[in-house]
């Protein structure tokens, strides 16, 4: 008789683990369900006017609320403190932002979009399949060394099917330089047999004039998406132009590394919350202290530095080669590699 009870323990024990497993996942749909469903006018102390403040200010749903302070919402949105600060709990039990295990992040990791180069020796350095959303891509390097090439590139390659490296969207194209040509576009598309007109139909282009309307422009990417743009890359050529111009000597260092800082969080932001690649072209200074090696420092400093998630320094090399080093990243060791540039943009043979 005993023997016989426990293989029925057995089965009993068997049954309740695996209804334990299915319910864990239910509630994590139904919480992303509900977090959908749910808009602006749903937290407490947010009415109509407070929500056309957000909204001109580039917030459009919860989680553009759940990220920030309660004093920045309460500038944004004409609120008390005590009223924004409520509205943000609210956001956030509602987007359900706590804790997870490493297993449902990996999963929310696999939504990652990957953009091709166009050089598979450049994509290697970057992983094997090029620069990835919800990433800070930062290039450095003086000038003429191929880093606005690598944008124009990038432009066009995120219209690709993604079977060919692409991510099947629009590209935002901010320009502080003057430096966009819509020619060398159509040459990089004709060259990878797409169609020209509508490949430059696809990047939206903005010139920014100074540090303000830099800064202004990232508010209307969220805008744009809110619009039903399919964008997947934000390329800034160059970041620190405005910044560098604008902000002159020591004295004005430290206004113009917080404003920086600022920026590159709300780039940040911007690039986890809508899942697109950001690349960032930076300026680059001699440093008359270096004796040897190579004098090349990018402009920024540290801030800059630790905002990147990928850092590349692009150089001149022999018989028209460019190289990219690897300087810092969060999965993949320091490397180089050499590519060209050509007519059909980023590749590798000339």
């Amino acid at each position: 008789m005993p023997k016989e009870e426990k293989p029925k323990e057995k089965t009993k024990k068997t049954k309740p683990s695996d209804s334990e497993e299915k319910p864990k996942k239910t509630p994590s749909k139904k919480k992303k369900e509900k977090s959908e469903e749910m808009k602006l006018s749903d937290l407490p102390g947010v009415g109509p006017a407070a929500i056309e403040k957000l909204e001109a200010a580039g917030i459009f749903d919860l989680m553009g609320v759940a990220v920030l302070g309660p004093k920045e919402l309460g500038e944004t949105a004409g609120l008390g403190e005590a009223v924004a600060r409520k509205a943000i709990q609210a956001a956030r039990s509602m987007m359900d932002l706590g804790f997870q295990d490493g297993l449902e992040f990996a999963e929310k990791r696999e939504e990652i979009f990957y953009i091709t180069t166009g050089s598979k020796e450049f994509d290697t350095l970057l992983g094997g399949r090029g620069i990835e959303t919800k990433a800070i891509t930062e290039a450095f390097g003086s000038f003429g060394s191929g880093k606005t090439q690598l944008g124009l590139s990038l432009a066009v390659n995120a219209q690709l099917p993604i079977e060919n490296g692409g991510a099947e969207g629009k590209s935002v194209y901010i320009d502080t330089e003057g430096t966009f040509r819509p020619d060398r576009v159509k040459q990089i598309a004709e060259a990878k047999g797409a169609n020209p007109e509508n490949v430059l139909k696809n990047i939206l282009v903005a010139r920014a004039f100074n540090s303000d309307h830099q800064i202004l422009l990232i508010d209307k990417v969220g805008e744009l998406i809110k619009n039903g743009e399919p964008i997947r890359v934000v390329i800034i050529d160059s970041l620190t132009a405005h910044f560098r111009a604008e902000f002159s000597g020591r004295g004005q260092l430290a206004d113009r590394q917080q404003k920086l800082n600022k920026y590159l969080h709300n780039l940040m932001k911007m690039a986890e919350q809508f899942n697109l690649a950001v690349y960032v072209t930076n300026q680059v200074m001699a440093n008359p202290a270096m004796m040897f090696g190579d004098p090349t420092t990018a402009i920024g400093g540290h801030i800059v530095g630790h905002a990147s998630t990928f850092r590349i320094y692009i150089r001149r090399g022999k018989k028209g080669s460019r190289v990219a080093k690897l300087i810092d990243s969060p999965n993949l060791p320091d490397n180089e590699c050499v590519f060209y540039v050509t007519d059909k943009g980023v590749c590798d043979d000339e």
